[in-house]
């Protein structure tokens, strides 16, 4: 494959990529964005859409109009982000996969700086670009922003982007990093990696499974990196937004996940210990904010962690290699007691 930067000035790129669309009932998503993937991203990658069991006409339309563009792949159920990217993914023949949100924009260049990180740099199996607000597009979009990290708890944050504060883009974060985790919204992972560790877990269903993913490779000796110079725009909220419970209750129960499955030492049932008291803090204020559903969500989610911990605690057995790369020990400190509400002031 010949791969041409914006300069018009060729080089080799030895990485057969493909860029996969997961979508379910998407249809009104694919016809905003769809059209933008293929038109900057067709002459280096082969782009799929992945379709879960749809129920619209999200098949027929990328029939329709994109045939010679865009192959389809048609997952039997729809099994959520995870499962659905395991069950697409068989079928695509890549050295380097691209997990591609249905509601994120690209522009022209945006594809070739995140090549040429895999190209020159064989110890890279994960990367993501940054990640900005399609509706602001002057700062970060929380899913991501310039690359995640979690704290001592298992609390997610990000380059960018603190709880739901969102930094402006000013070229702060224009550098390539390491980073624990790469966003899900538009991740870029070597095909052998993903199945080295087996793919994405499925139990996740939707919702931080890319960070137990990235954390599993992280165990594995492979560095995870943010690339400063190039970025898309993230509409966000297009399967659960932020109103909606269904969201905390994955968060929620996600995390604690994650934190058993990864955290070494007999430390984490500490950290557990010590997240179900915060849990509970943070549904108190839910209540105080007249939002019982999402209170009811973090009960759930706990009930779900407890019916789950046995097989939690079997893939931790089988997962010999962990370790916890936490920069802060509490970002609910920093944030709510300190007042630090930029990365750079967490430091």
């Amino acid at each position: 494959m010949v791969c041409f930067r914006e300069s018009k000035n060729p080089f080799i790129c030895n990485v057969k990529t493909a860029i996969v669309i997961l979508n379910w009932n998407g249809r009104a998503l694919l016809e905003r964005f769809l059209e933008n993937v293929v038109k900057h991203s067709a002459h280096l990658a082969t782009i799929y859409v992945a379709d879960n069991a749809s129920t619209d006409s999200s098949v027929a339309y990328c029939k329709e109009h994109f045939s010679e563009d865009v192959k389809i792949i048609q997952n039997k159920e729809n099994g959520g982000y995870a499962k659905g990217y395991n069950d697409a993914l068989r079928h695509v023949q890549a050295d380097l996969y691209v997990l591609l949100n249905s509601d994120v924009n690209v522009e022209k260049g945006w594809l070739e700086p995140m090549l040429s990180v895999f190209e020159n740099s064989p110890s890279i199996a994960v990367a993501q670009p940054k990640i900005k607000d399609l509706k602001r597009p002057t700062h970060f979009e929380y899913a991501g922003a310039a690359g995640g990290y979690i704290d001592a708890l298992g609390y997610p944050y990000c380059r960018g982007r603190i709880f739901d504060t969102c930094e402006e883009d000013t070229g702060q974060y224009n550098d390539t990093v390491d980073v624990l985790w790469a966003s899900g919204a538009c991740l870029f992972i070597r095909a052998n990696q993903y199945w080295e560790v087996n793919g994405l877990d499925e139990d996740f269903f939707a919702h931080q499974e890319e960070i137990d993913l990235c954390w599993r490779i992280k165990n594995k000796g492979y560095r995870i990196v943010a690339v400063g110079n190039s970025e898309v725009f993230h509409l966000g909220g297009a399967t659960l937004s932020s109103a909606n419970p269904q969201k905390t209750f994955y968060n929620f129960r996600n995390t604690l996940f994650a934190v058993v499955k990864n955290s070494p030492g007999l430390k984490y049932i500490l950290r557990i210990l010590m997240r179900l008291v915060l849990d509970g803090i943070a549904g108190a204020k839910f209540l105080l904010e007249g939002k019982p559903k999402h209170v009811w969500a973090i009960i759930k989610a706990h009930f779900s962690f407890y019916s789950h911990y046995p097989s939690l605690l079997k893939k931790r057995k089988a997962l010999k290699q962990r370790q916890h790369y936490y920069q802060i020990r509490s970002i609910v400190f920093k944030y709510f007691i300190k007042n630090k509400k930029s990365y750079r002031d967490l430091l």
